[in-house]
């Protein structure tokens, strides 16, 4: 692993870890994928993100004790807009190296953004900062972007009043010093996903395919999008670029269009590249009725829906309220599921308090149908 230059000082490790060991749209209603996406990735083995007919989860989340149950049928509550509200955070976290030679991914965990900065800048509290970057092409790249992105943000002059310019700003100079720092290697390459929280408001910046997912009383709402060279938009963006698309890949060298690093395929910097490093940005604000948030990187993702991972989560909070578990949890789970890639996995609570049990109507007849199936039904008869 090449080490990180002096861009900015180094974060410590007690923050940070990569092990090597062995109002958003909900999830089923992702208007950015196109049919024929979903159809190419459920050909491919890979959970379809907006069909109806979505993979079931085989976790032992899916026990039939109604007191346990994941909370698919959202009940209607009071508006907790000005309630007050604000998050208390608890985070756990995961990486496992898989089935894959080596390690590329790299996580950042930060609990207490106030405590960790030294800086004078004052900004909203609480505040918190969490991040996954799944490496390519060696993880000299994933390194980099975690030892550096944060700070690059809240140095940037327009933090905290224009929040998202900074973020936009950090990714490009994550991307920039990249090709200007030469203990990375050229050809390293790295996706971003990163949540930082002021107060009730979160913003979630992406580029590539890790995936931010939310949990509202038990329903997935995805906050990121991800950039696949297949999916419309961004097939788009790369034809109209010069750039072509080879069985799923960009150029035939990469499954993302959209990457920190990746110099040898980038060119000079300024120019226009198929390969964006422009992060997507979703802002929300926090309520009571927000439970978690899980961000990973694709190798959860390929073999589970988001809905799962939230049924999953919510489960084992329910169980024993520890995070760090629950992520230990998806990734024993998506390695049972033969995932192909590393694994890394971070879970967010906004309370100190396991999520509410919620209350579902008993009934002498075995339930045959998935809690995923319950929840879409749910938002059929929520949309008639």
């Amino acid at each position: 692993m090449a080490s990180a230059t002096g861009v900015s000082r180094q974060i410590p490790t007690w923050e940070v870890g990569c092990t090597t060991s062995n109002g958003s749209l909900p999830a089923m209603d992702n208007d950015n994928d196109d049919t024929s996406e979903n159809l190419s990735q459920s050909k491919s083995g890979k959970p379809p993100r907006n069909l109806s007919c979505m993979r079931h989860c085989s976790s032992t989340a899916f026990l039939t004790d109604p007191e346990l149950d994941v909370g698919i049928i959202c009940l209607k509550s009071p508006s907790t807009e000005n309630s007050g509200f604000l998050p208390i955070f608890r985070s756990g976290s995961c990486s496992e190296k898989g089935p894959k030679q080596y390690m590329e991914d790299e996580y950042i965990c930060v609990d207490n953004l106030h405590q960790y900065l030294a800086t004078a800048v004052k900004f909203p509290a609480p505040g918190a900062f969490y991040g996954v970057f799944d490496g390519h092409g060696g993880i000299d790249a994933a390194s980099f972007t975690r030892k550096n992105i944060l700070n690059f943000i809240v140095e940037d002059s327009q933090f905290p009043s224009g929040t998202k310019k900074a973020i936009r700003s950090a990714f490009v100079k994550v991307d920039h010093a990249l090709a200007d720092t030469k203990a990375v290697d050229s050809s390293s390459g790295t996706t971003a996903l990163t949540a930082l929280i002021l107060g009730r408001t979160m913003l979630i910046a992406n580029v590539g395919d890790s995936r931010a997912v939310l949990s509202k009383r038990g329903r997935a709402f995805e906050l990121s999008k991800d950039h696949k060279p297949s999916s419309t938009s961004e097939r788009l963006r790369i034809e109209r670029l010069g750039g072509e698309i080879y069985d799923g890949y960009l150029n035939g060298q990469l499954s993302v269009a959209r990457a920190l690093g990746d110099w040898h395929i980038k060119g000079a910097k300024g120019s226009k590249s198929p390969l964006s490093a422009e992060p997507d940005l979703e802002e929300i604000n926090l309520t009571e009725e927000h439970e978690f948030l899980i961000i990973g990187c694709d190798g959860l993702w390929d073999v589970m829906s988001s809905q799962c991972a939230v049924t999953i989560v919510r489960k084992e909070l329910l169980i024993h309220n520890d995070p760090e578990r629950c992520s230990k949890a998806l990734v024993k789970e998506a390695l049972q599921r033969n995932t192909c890639d590393n694994l890394t996995v971070v879970v967010v609570c906004f309370s100190p308090d396991p999520p509410p049990k919620i209350e579902m109507p008993k009934s002498h007849k075995r339930r045959s149908i998935s809690a995923e199936g319950l929840d879409r039904l749910q938002g059929i008869l929520d949309a008639a």
